[in-house]
């Protein structure tokens, strides 16, 4: 089954409050990520480029940049629910996930607020988490979604 046939079967129903959604593994970033981020993003912060000045800091390797986490969270939702558009996202950073360290995905739908009839769309709030390797709380973040319109 191809990308677009799922899609297209996915129910066009609101999640309903408390819908939890499964937990999802994202892959390691890699030194070569983190410097490739750096030089499109422009945060070229050594702390996240230099293994040595890393662990000087007391850390054990650099930390992956904050908005490169954030940036794996849009797929992880799209696995989920591919007919859900984010349109605002917004975190807490808790605990750094680190280069060559994956972790999780997992969230829970918190409020669900109906569409009405002079087409302001139906609005999903979703409460979502990342875990480090070590199982501790890396990121808090909220999403506030809406339904893609129907093709």
């Amino acid at each position: 089954m191809t990308i677009a046939a799922a899609r297209s079967e996915v129910a066009r129903d609101l999640p309903k409050v408390g819908e939890k959604f499964t937990a999802l593994p994202f892959s390691p970033c890699n030194m070569d990520e983190l410097r490739r981020y750096s030089l499109a993003s422009g945060d070229d912060n050594p702390i996240h480029l230099d293994p040595e000045l890393a662990r000087r800091a007391g850390l054990p390797a650099p930390p992956v940049h904050g908005m490169l986490l954030m940036s794996r969270l849009v797929p992880a939702l799209a696995v989920w629910r591919p007919d859900l558009t984010i349109i605002r996202l917004s975190n807490k950073f808790l605990r750094p996930v680190f280069v060559n360290e994956g972790g999780e995905f997992s969230g829970r739908v918190a409020q669900v607020t109906q569409g009405d009839a002079s087409g302001n769309p139906a609005k999903i709030l979703l409460r979502l988490m990342m875990h480090n390797e070590r199982r501790e709380l890396a990121l808090l973040a909220e999403a506030l979604t809406i339904l893609k319109p129907a093709a």
